[in-house]
């Protein structure tokens, strides 16, 4: 990794940007993602991880989007489009909730919203403005003309999934893609404008972040859904069927939590044909990435050294098989086309040898979860003593319980092991647990935001392998004390994560 990365040690808190309070019934990229920055500065803290920032997908999860180049339209924050003149009222909403995204509510109105501020972009904006917009959108060709098409496509032709649509188009008939480009040319520049505007306030939050001294942790997911624009645009990319239909799907095999395993119903990449173009379709994606993100945690690394291969008429993982994945291929490729690599890899759960060696000689650093870490005895790899330096340790992250809800349900061993290696018990176990993970030898430390506001089981963010009730969760200001921010920076600055005079802080 570049070393102005990853030689230094670092802090970070983990939070999606729809969990940021704001009017509008969701976190954006408005304000009030401006004031976490603040937070996080005055905290100490030098890491943003904000999960993937795509479109939503099934059960309103970012893992599972209409396209891995696209921002979300949800992020694209309504006040500046009010400063422009291109929203001409006060976008008063309805009464949403402010504790948790009722997505079936918040997001035909905010679509609504954005398509009134298209239409006065369309009248009422001056020349430079046009003039920004066409040179935004002839940098993103790769991606971006396909993603509008599919969006139209999709609103045209719902609820079917595109292997579905007209055979013509399902296919990608080159006359009949002209026709619907020229028949949906409206709803293609109205796709162009909500993903311009994503990037142009994204990228002047991240300025800003970096101006406070803060760096962007994104999320890459390895896998795509099978109903949107990357599988639609490269079916060939895809192990699919005649008719565009998976013959298998992802997922990871039975173990000690799942007697079924996970069946995530993903299409699985055809590596052959990836690897015949030196794997460019992978170069693009992670070139996005970076221009979005200073990191990219990559979920699933396991996957890349084998990955487990469902036929897709079984309706659980059980009757899968191990395949080989690209393994150094691919990351060789990457580093030639983009240099050295700012990549997390998420090596949970169960990982084999080669998996490891892969993880080393990429360099890239792999995580630890101190939630994980008390289920045995002090030879726990996951325990802050047993860390390398090139670790990043997280004290649970956004597919974990809270610290607070965690301790609440894990078992009685688990609870004994964690107050006597934390020496400490329930009234301050939260914060003994940031601390461990702080002063370790791991170079990254990032903990859920959750957990600074100690938070129980109610302010869960994901729970795995289920659809419903997640990726909600939203907190308001009120929650958030000087006295824990106070707390984080004395923390991180005693560890070596920040300086005192960065913080102004007494020695």
């Amino acid at each position: 990794m570049p070393s102005s990365l990853m030689d230094l040690r670092r802090a970070g808190v983990v939070l999606h940007p729809t969990s940021l309070p704001g009017p509008h019934g969701s976190g954006d990229l408005g304000a009030n993602a401006y004031y976490f920055v603040d937070w996080l500065h005055k905290a100490g803290q030098t890491l943003w991880q904000t999960l993937p920032l795509g479109p939503v997908g099934p059960g309103f999860s970012p893992y599972m989007g209409s396209s891995v180049f696209a921002g979300n339209p949800m992020l694209v924050a309504l006040e500046p489009l009010l400063e422009r003149g291109w929203l001409t009222a006060d976008p008063l909403p309805p009464d949403f909730d402010d504790l948790a995204v009722d997505y079936l509510a918040v997001l035909p109105w905010r679509m609504k919203k954005l398509r009134e501020a298209f239409a006065g972009f369309v009248t009422r904006a001056n020349p430079q403005d046009h003039e920004a917009q066409a040179q935004w959108v002839a940098t993103q060709q790769l991606w971006l003309e396909d993603y509008a098409l599919f969006m139209a496509l999709d609103q045209a032709y719902a609820p079917l999934l595109w292997p579905q649509w007209p055979t013509p188009l399902a296919q990608r008939d080159a006359a009949a893609l002209a026709n619907a480009r020229a028949h949906y040319a409206d709803e293609l520049a109205f796709w162009r404008f909500v993903q311009w505007q994503f990037d142009v306030q994204w990228q002047a939050l991240k300025a800003y972040a970096h101006s406070k001294g803060v760096l962007m942790v994104g999320d890459l997911p390895i896998f795509v859904a099978h109903h949107g624009a990357d599988c639609w645009a490269r079916p060939d990319l895809y192990l699919l069927d005649a008719t565009g239909q998976p013959r298998v799907v992802a997922g990871v095999p039975p173990d000690f939590f799942s007697a079924t395993g996970q069946r995530w119903g993903n299409p699985l990449y055809n590596w052959e044909s990836m690897q015949a173009d030196g794997y460019r379709w992978w170069v693009e994606r992670v070139r996005r990435q970076l221009a979005l993100s200073d990191v990219i945690r990559i979920d699933h690394f396991r996957g890349f050294v084998d990955y487990w291969e469902i036929p897709a008429d079984e309706p659980t993982a059980v009757k899968g098989r191990w395949q080989i994945g690209p393994g150094d291929a691919l990351f060789e490729a990457l580093t030639d086309a983009l240099g050295p690599l700012p990549i997390i890899a998420e090596d949970l759960g169960i990982i084999t040898d080669e998996v490891v060696q892969l993880r080393e000689r990429t360099g890239f650093p792999g995580m630890r979860v101190m939630q994980f870490a008390f289920s045995g005895d002090a030879h726990h790899p996951f325990l802050p003593h047993n860390y390398g330096p090139n670790t990043v340790v997280y004290t649970g992250t956004h597919d974990n319980d809270t610290v607070l809800g965690w301790l609440a349900s894990c078992s009685a061993h688990e609870r004994a092991f964690a107050y006597r290696y934390l020496d400490t018990d329930d009234t301050n176990f939260t914060w003994a647990l940031l601390r461990a993970a702080s002063m370790s030898v791991a170079r990254l430390s990032l903990c859920q935001f959750q957990d600074v506001l100690e938070l129980g089981s109610a302010h869960r963010m994901n729970v795995p392998g289920t659809t419903s009730g997640c990726w909600t969760w939203r907190f308001v200001w009120d929650w958030v004390k000087p006295e824990a921010s106070l707390k984080l920076a004395h923390m991180s600055a005693a560890s070596a994560r920040v300086g005192f005079e960065r913080l102004d802080l007494p020695a």
